[in-house]
């Protein structure tokens, strides 16, 4: 893993206000279920983006040999956690989460993507817990079982609760409707640990984005759907479901005005189905989240908004953080 400084300006990873040299971008809403995994995609027009329509992401194994082949530099965000709690990742004896990442699921570590069905199973290499949903289950087994104090200690710090937003759902925790640990075991295995081993980086861990556009290969971030709603003009008010097509179509109403503003255009396909809230089902919250996500992505390519708060050490080191995030 790469140990050089970071450079930051203003308190913040990177340069804000400057234009980062990606020339195609992607976002990914994940999910175990390969039906509602989609990706949102842009490419660079100069001074601005056109963005299609999202779409599926079909095979994995096809989908990373493509983000090798696309003009580049290629800059892909997934909404699952990329990285893993300082407290956990200081037990593992790696030296951080690029080196870990490289190990889990083989040799001493093979089951470290299988979820414990029982409390007596979580342990440092067996940490994600409970496989199936249980009234028994509890998180005082997590940290009974990997030796923590207090479940805040298995967040990150881009998972804690600030004067914005709420706690997230601890990354080992897989009960509830809000967990992501099962998306970030499928999307490791499925994507990000094959990718790196055909040479992609790791944002924030192996640098800017600045400096990774320049290495050359594809660049893979953490986003968060809901984090960007509000920098590209998304609201949803109380009562307010993604899950509901006239509710998107209404929390979307100042998409047009947003990419107007900023130079992104939107294709005639894409700019349909956003009028037409993305259908009646209520999977339409999928492509819909893949959009936001993207267009989260482009207000930080394009200076707007910095990329993470200057990370040191552990977030650097194990932690990462979610792109566009301030601290």
């Amino acid at each position: 893993m790469s140990t050089r400084t970071m450079p930051s300006t203003g308190g913040y990873l990177g340069s804000q206000d400057l234009v980062i040299p990606f020339q195609t971008i992607l976002n990914a809403d994940w999910s175990r279920d390969a039906r509602k995994r989609w990706i949102a995609a842009a490419v660079r027009t100069g001074p601005g983006w056109q963005v299609e329509v999202p779409c599926q992401v079909g095979d994995c194994a096809d989908f990373v040999t493509a983000l090798f082949s696309m003009p580049g530099p290629v800059l892909v965000g997934f909404d699952f956690p990329i990285g893993l709690p300082a407290s956990y990742g200081q037990m593992t004896g790696f030296a951080g989460f690029i080196d870990a990442l490289k190990m889990l699921g083989m040799a001493d570590w093979a089951d470290f993507f299988r979820v414990a069905d029982k409390a007596a199973q979580v342990s440092l290499r067996r940490p994600f817990y409970p496989r199936l949903s249980s009234a028994e289950a509890r998180q005082a087994h997590l940290l009974e079982g990997l030796g923590i104090g207090s479940i805040d200690e298995l967040r990150r710090a881009c998972e804690r609760a600030t004067a914005e937003r709420r706690a997230a759902c601890p990354l080992f925790w897989t009960l509830g409707g809000n967990q992501v640990g099962k998306a970030a075991i499928d999307g490791w295995q499925s994507v990000v640990q094959p990718a790196m081993r055909h040479g992609a980086r790791l944002w924030p861990f192996e640098g800017s984005l600045a400096s990774l556009a320049l290495a050359g290969s594809p660049v893979i971030a953490e986003t968060y759907p809901a984090e960007a709603y509000g920098h590209v003009g998304i609201t949803f008010k109380p009562g307010m479901s993604k899950q509901r097509q006239d509710d998107r179509r209404t929390a979307a109403a100042g998409l047009s005005a947003w990419a107007s503003l900023h130079g992104v255009v939107f294709s005639d396909d894409l700019s349909a189905q956003i009028a037409n809230g993305f259908g009646v089902s209520k999977a339409g919250e999928d492509p819909f989240d893949a959009l936001a996500g993207l267009l989260g992505m482009i207000e930080v390519l394009d200076g707007r908004r910095p990329e993470a708060p200057a990370l040191h050490h552990p977030a650097r080191q194990w932690e990462g953080w979610i792109l566009g995030q301030r601290g």
